[in-house]
């Protein structure tokens, strides 16, 4: 796209939201994003420990 790669749309981008959202708008957007992000990779952590710890359990967890 007219030799553009993903860091300059990404600044593009981010300069438009700027324009239409201010500042502030935009750095709560990140915010809540950055939560959003922690949460999801806390969530995945659990399920994983939870599927480990039943493939290493010695008892069948289905009969």
């Amino acid at each position: 796209m007219f030799g553009l790669g993903l860091p300059e749309i990404l600044i593009i981008v981010l300069a438009i939201g700027i324009l239409f959202f201010g500042g502030k708008k935009i750095t709560e957007f990140a915010r809540s994003l950055g939560r959003f992000s922690g949460e999801f990779k806390k969530g995945k952590k659990e399920i994983e420990t939870e599927l480990a710890d039943d493939k290493n359990s010695d008892t069948p967890s289905h009969q």
